[in-house]
């Protein structure tokens, strides 16, 4: 076992699987429980850990970018009427619900 990193992260019971690398997003979350992206760490200052701008959503069941959804609860000089605008630019800063890049493997 030489080399190898383990990390724990929550996800809600609901959350789909992880899909394999490459195919398309499906809303797991594990990519921004396991690392921030340059969107989080740039707007939101934040450097590790689960991104707190990783929202559930119920319908359907999954998780999304809040910075893409809903930047302006986030981050508070974005006013609400330049939401969709700032979402847009985020989401393709991270290409969010493209396909999976994450590389982590999950062991349940």
């Amino acid at each position: 076992m030489g080399g190898e990193k383990f990390q724990k992260v929550e996800l809600h019971r609901l959350a789909p699987a992880k899909p394999e690398r490459g195919a398309p997003c499906n809303g797991c979350g594990v990519c921004c429980a396991v690392e921030t992206c340059p969107v989080a760490r740039v707007f939101l200052f934040q450097f590790k850990g689960k991104c707190r701008a990783l929202t559930w959503r119920e319908e359907p069941p999954r998780y999304v970018c809040g910075m893409a959804v809903r930047p302006d609860s986030h981050v508070w000089i974005i006013p609400g009427r330049l939401r969709e605008m700032f979402g847009k630019f985020f989401a393709s800063r991270i290409s969010a619900g493209t396909a999976c890049d994450c590389t982590a493997e999950v062991v349940e």
